[in-house]
């Protein structure tokens, strides 16, 4: 028997507001431990001073994250999701809005967090970014799905440290089953990774004929 899903709470505006601070500080940290010139000692002592903030925020900790619902008619975003949550300090962020055409498309830049090959973003970065756009481009098309398939073509190496450019948009469908494409693009112009995915419709969507 499978265990009961744990209750989310439903965050106010102000919590939010408070929670994504939180977050941005977070990320401003991870960022700064990687990037250091502190010396063993006050590396030690920092970590002390960050055990104990850890601490302090784990009072009264949830099992699962909240929600944080966004009324755009579009889709329902996690508050805890590792591309586009405003409430995960590991999510890049990546903003990611829709096109009056029905494309899905953002700009962004990635941090020393995401490298890979030096001066480079970690493919599997960039594929979970292209998973999540594509995504959205599924549920924008009215059909959402959870990703069945993921192919990637990594034309060049994608830095970072620039603004890049992601697009995804709706391709077909057929039954349950829902294709998109994308990529991402440097600063120049050029595309760096290509994308297409397949996502299956949930059966509860179509029985309920959302």
């Amino acid at each position: 028997m499978s265990a009961m899903p744990a209750e989310r709470q439903q965050l106010a505006d102000d919590e939010v507001a408070a929670r994504a601070g939180l977050a941005a500080r977070v990320r401003e940290l991870a960022e700064a431990a990687i990037l250091t010139g502190a010396d063993p000692a006050e590396a030690a002592a920092v970590a002390d001073e960050v055990e104990a903030l850890t601490a302090r925020l784990a009072v009264g900790r949830s099992e699962a994250p909240p929600y944080v619902v966004e009324h755009t008619g579009v889709m329902e975003r996690h508050s805890a999701n590792p591309v586009t949550g405003t409430l995960n300090p590991f999510a890049p962020p990546v903003d990611l809005g829709v096109t009056p055409d029905g494309a899905v498309r953002g700009e962004f830049t990635l941090s020393p967090l995401y490298e890979g090959p030096p001066t480079y973003v970690h493919g599997g970065v960039s594929a979970m970014v292209l998973d999540q756009a594509l995504g959205m481009a599924a549920a924008v098309s009215g059909t959402p799905g959870m990703t069945a398939t993921l192919e990637l073509r990594y034309r060049r190496p994608t830095p970072l440290g620039v603004p890049l450019l992601i697009e995804a948009k709706f391709s077909r469908l057929e039954g349950r089953k829902i294709w998109a494409s994308g990529s991402i693009a440097g600063p120049d112009g050029r595309v760096t990774v290509e994308a297409t995915a397949m996502f299956i419709q949930p059966q509860r969507f179509v029985t309920s004929g959302r």
